[in-house]
C-alpha cells in the first residue's frame, strides 16, 4: 500500500468547471466573471459561490444569469474575464473579444464565442455568497452537436480549473460507459 499526504481542508475537486457568469447591468449592458467554486445541485439546480463583484449585483438587480461553459479556443479570454473588474474596465466584454445575444429564456446575455450556455433565474443566495439557480434551459451551438443531436466531447473541448496549481485543462478521451461498465464486477 502506498503512502497518503494529508493536506486538511482544500478546495481540490477534479474535475473543477470553468463557469463564465453572464448578467445584465441595470442598463442592459453585458458583463462576465469567470468562477470555478459551483456545480449542479440537482437536475434543474446550479450553485455558484461568489465572492461580491458586479456579476453578483447584476445577478441580484436582474434575478438571471448565464453560465457558459469554458472552451480550450477562448481559454485565455475565459482567464482574462476573471482577472478584470468589469467596474474597472467598461470595455471588458469587447477586450476580451466576446459578443453577446439576448436569452430567449431569462434577462442574463449569451455568450455567442462560447458553445454551452445554462441560462438561470436566481432562487436564492444562502449564507450571503452561495447563488442558487434554476436551469430554465440549456442551449448549444450546433457545432458540438454529435450525430444524434446532443452535446458531442468529440467536437466540444471544455476545460476544468486545477486549483493545486492554478492551471487549466482540457477534458481528456473517453474512459467508459457509465452506469453499464460496473455490471462486469456483480
Amino acid at each position: 500500500m502506498s503512502l497518503r499526504k494529508d493536506f486538511g481542508a482544500k478546495p481540490w475537486l477534479y474535475p473543477q468547471p470553468v463557469m463564465i457568469i453572464g448578467t445584465y447591468d441595470e442598463n442592459g449592458k453585458a458583463n462576465a466573471m469567470n468562477a470555478a467554486w459551483g456545480g449542479l445541485v440537482g437536475a434543474d439546480e446550479i450553485i455558484i459561490d461568489l465572492a461580491h463583484h458586479q456579476t453578483t449585483d447584476n445577478m441580484q438587480k436582474t434575478g438571471a444569469f448565464t453560465i457558459s461553459v469554458a472552451d480550450a479556443a477562448h481559454m485565455a479570454a475565459c482567464d482574462y474575464v476573471g482577472i478584470v473588474s468589469g467596474a474597472s474596465e467598461p470595455n471588458k466584454m469587447e477586450k476580451a473579444g466576446f459578443t453577446t445575444t439576448r436569452s430567449k429564456f431569462v434577462n442574463a446575455p449569451i455568450i455567442n464565442e462560447l458553445p454551452m450556455t445554462f441560462e438561470c433565474t436566481l432562487i436564492k443566495i444562502i449564507d450571503g455568497g452561495k447563488y442558487l439557480g434554476r436551469i430554465v434551459n440549456v442551449s448549444a451551438d450546433e457545432s458540438i452537436l454529435g450525430e444524434d443531436g446532443l452535446i458531442s466531447l468529440d467536437k466540444f473541448t471544455p476545460i476544468i480549473y486545477d486549483g493545486v496549481h492554478r492551471a487549466y485543462y482540457e477534458i481528456g478521451k473517453r474512459a467508459g460507459t457509465a452506469f453499464k461498465d460496473g455490471f462486469q464486477l456483480k
